[in-house]
């Protein structure tokens, strides 16, 4: 193992930190799993969503289409050839190997996950595709990975611009899926966890080669900017998908809401899934602060 000199340290101090992130967020993709594929309640819900997207307007369904559309293998290549550029740039080579992995590993682990492990039971009458795992979602994951290799392998001070271009279209992804009916919510929340545990094993693989230290320069403002408008943009994604779920189940039940209400379900559900991909931003991004690649 490599320790740069004069940070030991801090190298076990982050290495916990992002180990503690990266159970966690397993933790939370299982419990994802649990409720929403292994549950009555979970399966109707998102039964329900899928059923709603089909009442948005023709522009969404065309402009989702069109952007998960563009994600391909090829778009996926470029993208790991472009961050592992990045790092060579640097001349750090362990860091175009820790970004062009996270993506790569990002795709191995969820399509092992959504084709050969993960069962989803039939607990509802349904039939066609609704029937199929969809868990956890290829495209989300991409989007999710693709923006934490940019935020590793670009320098302190072009944090803030990776932020701003990357995280709204990843957010967007996240969001189209579920227009798209290509995944259910529970796919993306899922993706968004396990693509910040890849991202923390990613962290923790620099730091445990002595590559992470403190950033000792000012704060930038823009980026501080960004960050708060950012958790603005969670919030009010979050609460909107809470009163959007929350009054029709408080006022009708569950049985009723899923019948009369899938596309007040559908909204609440795109507007979940944008605060799933901003919060997993923000969670990896503070495990980043006033950190830096040596």
């Amino acid at each position: 193992m490599l320790i740069a000199e004069g940070y030991p340290s801090l190298t076990k101090t982050v290495t916990r930190r992002w180990l503690v992130v990266a159970a966690v967020s397993v933790l939370v993709a299982v419990v994802v799993y649990l409720l929403a594929v292994h549950t009555t309640t979970g399966q109707l819900l998102e039964n329900a969503a899928l059923r709603g997207a089909d009442q948005a307007g023709t522009g969404d369904q065309n402009a989702a289409d069109e952007a998960l559309g563009e994600i391909t293998v090829y778009s996926l290549a470029v993208a790991v050839v472009a961050v592992a550029a990045i790092g060579l740039a640097r001349r750090r080579v362990d860091l175009a190997i820790a970004a062009a992995g996270l993506i790569v590993a990002g795709q191995l682990i969820t399509q092992a996950l959504k084709r050969f492990v993960l069962p989803r039971p039939s607990l509802v009458p349904v039939d066609g595709p609704y029937v199929e795992n969809s868990l956890p979602s290829g495209h989300t994951t991409i989007a999710l990975t693709v923006l934490f290799a940019a935020l590793l392998v670009v320098p302190y001070r072009w944090r803030g611009v990776a932020i701003f271009f990357v995280l709204s279209w990843a957010v967007g992804i996240g969001a189209y899926t579920v227009t798209a009916k290509w995944h259910r919510l529970s796919d993306t929340l899922a993706a968004d966890a396990i693509s910040l545990a890849v991202a923390c094993v990613a962290s923790w693989w620099l730091a445990r080669r002595g590559m992470v230290r403190h950033h000792d320069g000012p704060r930038r403002i823009p980026r501080v900017i960004i960050v708060v408008f950012t958790v603005l943009a969670g919030l009010s994604f979050l609460a909107l998908g809470v009163v959007l779920s929350g009054a029709p189940l408080a006022q009708q039940g569950l049985e009723a809401t899923v019948r009369d209400d899938a596309y007040v379900i559908y909204l609440a559900a795109g507007s979940f899934a944008s605060f799933g991909s901003i919060a997993t931003a923000l969670v990896f991004l503070a495990t980043w602060r006033r950190l830096e690649i040596a």
